[in-house]
């Protein structure tokens, strides 16, 4: 792992407590961190989520699943067709 990536691995971690995230970042670049991390453990490859089930793994870790999956979505870390019907990780 390199130095950039571990930094980034303690810089997530920080802003967890218990397992919850503690505050979204306003800076995109931290915040960027926390949405990869997220999407690597909260969301499978391969695998279609309804909303609700994207809500319900955000709001295990925040309770502004709303703004979380919007950023998700914003960033190209999870993607849904236009009608919304389903989301899945870009990555």
């Amino acid at each position: 792992m390199s130095d950039n990536a571990t930094a980034g691995t303690r810089g997530v971690a920080d802003l967890f407590s218990g397992g919850r995230l503690t505050v979204i970042p306003r800076r995109p670049a931290r915040r960027e961190q926390v949405l990869v991390h997220l999407t690597e453990t909260l969301f499978e490859r391969d695998r279609a989520y309804t909303e609700r089930e994207v809500n319900d793994a955000l709001r295990a870790v925040h309770d502004d699943c709303a703004a979380l999956r919007r950023y998700l979505v914003v960033a190209g870390l999870l993607e849904r067709p236009r009608d919304g019907s389903s989301y899945r990780r870009a990555r």
